[in-house]
């Protein structure tokens, strides 16, 4: 039977251990190195996103 939570796909059974414990292992190293996205990486990107859009928006007002 198909499961519709998942979009229909059947879960994956790992046959690796080792490959999911090297895959943990770099997340987490991952993790460790970059932080997690919190607010405030989500905040700067809106900022940066907004400022780009107001720079289009001056240009094209500048050119007409």
């Amino acid at each position: 039977m198909t499961e519709f939570s998942n979009g229909g796909v059947p879960p994956i059974q790992s046959n690796d251990p080792g490959g999911h414990k090297a895959n943990h292992d770099v997340n987490a190293q991952k993790l460790h190195r970059e932080g997690p996205l919190g607010f405030w990486r989500q905040i700067s990107d809106l900022v940066i996103a907004v400022a780009i859009l107001a720079l289009i928006v001056v240009v094209i007002m500048w050119v007409v």
